[in-house]
């Protein structure tokens, strides 16, 4: 049996390949996956399929059917196949596929290919939907192998801070951008594409930093933006964090020039992502507990002792908190640590310990 897709041909590296448009139903006929959990890593030509990514790719797919998109599929045939361009010598045609003993081996794109295919199962009208593949003649394993890790060798993840400034669809991506322009101390001091902070920046705070601590004190599920949710939610986090402003009085001092960032940043734990996303934390906590005077409580935070250290000795504030060795850590016992240090600050474990 022969399939025929339209196609173009082309050369890299010295090789010939053809680019082809796929209908998304006929990945799961074309494209099988090996069981490379049985071969040991030297005899596998792709990575084991880790199936923990499949569902949250293929819930992308299905709930933005308007708007979902991909790269190209990669991968190397073991078939007959037969070009035939639409006129002579040209590079635009058809490719017939002879599938009686085809074989295909997915060079990139595994997990697309698997997330299609559970996503085809939920919705079946997205199988008229087409993707391109890229596919290339199977040499050997070596040939293989090096494939994979030319296609990966120069991958590089985006930021974080990144992704919250392109995301358009997370609604807390959108809420913590407006309230990055909305909260005073906030416009122009946040570094919106680094996850760190350069030495000698004047920036404050990373913005997936930002997002964290919105994320402690809103929670992760934010409503699309321009709903009354999505409204209520970015008043609540625009208040809080400028009552935050009013017992942290540092962060406003540089934004007004009278401290340096770099400085700051130096001598005083405020500015870092542990404190801040415990200050989210705890902000939905206080407010929770105390839904009318949160303000009053969250004042006595003005007398907290934000120094590293104590001339040459860390500050017993803080160590074993989130400075451990001399140096301020973010971990998760760090972040639950710091946490608990805040709550009792502004008198959360005593309230519940009381109730």
């Amino acid at each position: 049996m022969k399939v025929v897709f339209s196609a173009m041909r082309g050369t890299i590296g010295k090789r010939d390949y053809y680019a082809t448009i796929m209908a998304l139903s006929e990945i799961p006929h074309l494209f099988k996956f090996n069981n490379w959990e049985e071969c040991t890593p030297e005899l596998r030509a792709q990575r084991v399929l880790n199936k923990s990514r499949v569902p949250d790719i293929a819930k992308y797919i299905v709930d933005n059917e308007d708007g979902y998109i991909f790269s190209s599929i990669t991968a190397s045939y073991n078939s007959e196949v037969k070009f035939n361009p639409l006129a002579p010598g040209g590079d635009v045609g058809h490719l017939e596929i002879e599938l009686e003993n085809a074989s295909f081996v997915i060079n990139d794109g595994q997990h697309r290919c698997a997330s299609i295919t559970q996503a085809l199962k939920e919705n079946p009208a997205l199988g008229k939907e087409k993707i391109s593949v890229l596919l290339f003649p199977q040499e050997n394993l070596e040939r293989l192998q090096q494939m994979f890790s030319d296609l990966n060798r120069f991958v590089q993840r985006t930021s974080k801070s990144l992704n919250v400034l392109y995301d358009h669809r997370d609604g807390l991506s959108a809420l913590t951008m407006e309230l990055s322009e909305s909260v005073p101390v906030f416009k122009g001091m946040i570094e919106r594409e680094k996850v760190t902070i350069p030495l000698r920046s004047h920036k404050l705070f990373t913005l997936s930093t930002l997002y964290d601590a919105n994320e402690e004190l809103l929670g992760k599920r934010i409503a699309n933006k321009g709903s009354d949710e999505y409204v209520a939610k970015l008043k609540l986090a625009v208040e809080y964090w400028n009552a935050v402003v009013e017992v942290i009085p540092d962060w406003k001092l540089v934004k007004d020039g009278d401290i340096k960032a770099p400085a700051l940043r130096q001598e005083k734990i405020n500015t870092h992502a542990v404190v801040l996303r415990a200050l989210g934390g705890m902000g939905k906590l206080l407010i929770e507990a105390y839904p009318k005077n949160w303000k009053e409580k969250l004042a006595t935070l003005k007398q907290i002792d934000w120094r590293k250290a104590e001339g040459v000795k860390v500050n017993p504030l803080w160590d074993s908190v989130c400075i451990t060795a001399g140096s301020v850590v973010s971990n998760r016992q760090a972040r639950v640590a710091t946490l608990e240090l805040l709550k009792r600050r502004v008198g959360l474990v005593r309230a519940k310990a009381a109730a």
